[in-house]
Order: structure tokens, then C-alpha cells, then sequence
């Protein structure tokens, strides 16, 4: 039996990488599509000489993608990007980069084809990620509707932009900056001496949004599945953990398994959208206005969503990777250098 030919873009990437991990575990033949084929040389160990094979192209140039996915048997889309920058904007990676590959792809006649989008993609947003990654799902079913659609909330693992953001904040900051989506309840009661109304103001538990981060091994997983099982195709998954907490609940856990100490203190929406405006103008663009947004609203779950359990797999809580390598993190003097 020849060896199933899968293009992955986005291969060097935080879950790129680990697809590509499984897909050589697997037995699969493995062409990496990236803008630098030297920055994929790190995954040559993985596999078997030969095995697998960096390209070059840019997922927004036709000719690239067409020279890319030739021969394939089938594809999956790992590429994105958290802040735009340059001429890799949400608009031609997430929009118009999904287009060009779902039309090259049906055109070439691809047999599948796995679409990593993004918990809370949707037209009816202010952030340009979730708007962007709901127009790509559109044009990737547009044009090639049998793909398999995966969902993933907040993804977490070694390599991750959330937890190690956060660590790296805590690591020169006394404080975690919290957003806080929730405004004062303002309810009206009578008085004591008069049947007059007055405004009484309460503030709510300031706790931030509500979010159910994935491990990134379950997202691997799932990508697998999704080749795999022709029930798949043409359906779209919520893949997520097994549990919902809040922002203030996430940045416990991470102080604790890193061993900081640090103030977690609300701060009100326009605070984060004013400091986000002057990093932006960082190269690297560690935090943008985008980003909080993103904070700003609950990413959770639909009830009626079909999710991981829907492929078979039970997804493990972030608990069980958090100190592992969250452990880097922690002050000389408090970490364990060897395990006893």
C-alpha cells in the first residue's frame, strides 16, 4: 500500500508541527509548505529519510499553492496569524489565502481536506480575527465543500502564545493585567423612608471571560481523525477541553505552575484598547487592540456543536501539561533541576 501524500500548511507552526508529528507517526508522506524551507528543518528528525520534504510558497500566491498541492492526497490548513503584520494581514492569510487554496485544491482533485479555523469565527464581531477566520471557512466550503472544518478554542501546550505570554509577563511584572468584559449592574430599588426609586450600583465578581482552552495534542489528534473518517467530511467541530474557566482562573493556575507571584487586577476595556495601541508599534507586536477583543468576550462552546467526543477522543484537561513546561518559568532558587 503507497503512503498517503499530505500537504500541510503552516507546518512549522505551534500545531503545525505537532500534525505533522502524527502524520509521520503515522507512516504518511509529509510535504511542509512554509515562505522558508530552512525554518523546517527542525522537523526533518521526526520521520524517515525522505519522509518528508519542506516547500516553498506563500499560501497567498495561486501558482505557489497549485505547485504545492500537486500529486497531494490530501491537505490540512494550519495557517494563521494572531496580529497582522506587514503584508501577512488577517485579510490575505485568513480570507484570501482559504479562498486560493480551497479553488486550487478542488481543481486538483484533492480527496480531503482538514481547515483549522477558530472558536468564535463570525461576521457578527468587532475582531478582525474572528471575522476574518469566519470569512475563510466560507470560501473553503464555497469551493471545496466535503472539508472538515475544525474549531479550536484557546490552545495550549509548550510552544503556546497564551500561557507563555502571561508567564513572561509575570516574570518582570508584579501585576497580570485582567480585562474586564463585565460592566456594574445597575438596579433600581425604593427607599426606606419614600416609595422613591434609586440607583443602586453593584459591582459583579470581576473573574474576566469565560474561556475552555484545548491541549494542543487533542487538536493534533483531531486533524487525524478528520483525515481519517469519511463521516467527517463536510462537518464542522468545536474543539475543546474538558472544562470552562474564567481569565482569572487561567492566570491562577499559570502563577501557581510556574511559581510567580503577581497582583491579577481588572482594568477596564479602554485601558488594554490604549496600551495595545503603542505595542502594536513593537515590531514583533507582542499585543495588539485585536487581542483585546479577543479577551473581552466568552470563548466557549456551543451546547449543540458537534466536538471532540464526536471523533472519538476524550480531551485531557490543561492541568496535566501546564507544569511541565510552565516549569521554565519558575525563579532558580524554586526549581527543581532534576526529578527525584
Amino acid at each position: 500500500m503507497t503512503a498517503r501524500l499530505v500537504t500541510v500548511f503552516g507546518g512549522t507552526g505551534f500545531v503545525g508541527r505537532h500534525v505533522v508529528q502524527r502524520l509521520l507517526n503515522a507512516g504518511d508522506r509529509v510535504r511542509v509548505v512554509c515562505r522558508d524551507p530552512e525554518s523546517a528543518l527542525f522537523l526533518k528528525p521526526l520521520g524517515n529519510p525522505g519522509q518528508i520534504v519542506a516547500v516553498k510558497a506563500n499560501i497567498t500566491d495561486k501558482a505557489e499553492v497549485i505547485r504545492a498541492i500537486e500529486g497531494a492526497d490530501a491537505i490540512v490548513n494550519c495557517a494563521g496569524i494572531i496580529a497582522s503584520k506587514g503584508w501577512n494581514t488577517f485579510e490575505s492569510v485568513h480570507k484570501s489565502g482559504s479562498a486560493i487554496l480551497a479553488k486550487a485544491a478542488a481543481a486538483a482533485g484533492i480527496k480531503s481536506l482538514v481547515h483549522l479555523s477558530a472558536l468564535g469565527a463570525t461576521l457578527a464581531t468587532e475582531s478582525r480575527y474572528f471575522q476574518t477566520k469566519a470569512h475563510g471557512e466560507e470560501a473553503i466550503l464555497t469551493s471545496f465543500p466535503n472539508a472538515t472544518i475544525l474549531r479550536p478554542s484557546v490552545i495550549v501546550g509548550a510552544e503556546d502564545n497564551f500561557m507563555n505570554l502571561f508567564a513572561t509577563i509575570a516574570r518582570w511584572s508584579p501585576i497580570i493585567p485582567m480585562i474586564n468584559p463585565i460592566l456594574p449592574s445597575i438596579k433600581m430599588v425604593r427607599g426606606q423612608l419614600h416609595s422613591i426609586l434609586w440607583p443602586t450600583i453593584k459591582d459583579r465578581p470581576l473573574e474576566g471571560a469565560k474561556f475552555q482552552p484545548v491541549v494542543v495534542a487533542d487538536v493534533a489528534d483531531a486533524v487525524m481523525k478528520a483525515l481519517d473518517s469519511n463521516d467527517a467530511q463536510g462537518q464542522t467541530y468545536e474543539v475543546t477541553g474538558p472544562t470552562i474557566y474564567t481569565f482569572k482562573k487561567l492566570m491562577m493556575m499559570m502563577l501557581e505552575a510556574s511559581g510567580r507571584t503577581a497582583r491579577i487586577q481588572s482594568i477596564p476595556a479602554f485601558w488594554g484598547y490604549y496600551w495595545a495601541f503603542w505595542m502594536e508599534f513593537i515590531p514583533t507586536k507582542p499585543f495588539t487592540r485585536d487581542m483585546v477583543t479577543l479577551l473581552n468576550n466568552d470563548n466557549v462552546a456551543s451546547e449543540d456543536a458537534k466536538s471532540l467526543k464526536d471523533l472519538g477522543i476524550t480531551p485531557h484537561s490543561i492541568e496535566s501539561v501546564l507544569p511541565a513546561y510552565l516549569n521554565t518559568y519558575r525563579p532558580p532558587s524554586n526549581r527543581r533541576l532534576r526529578p527525584v
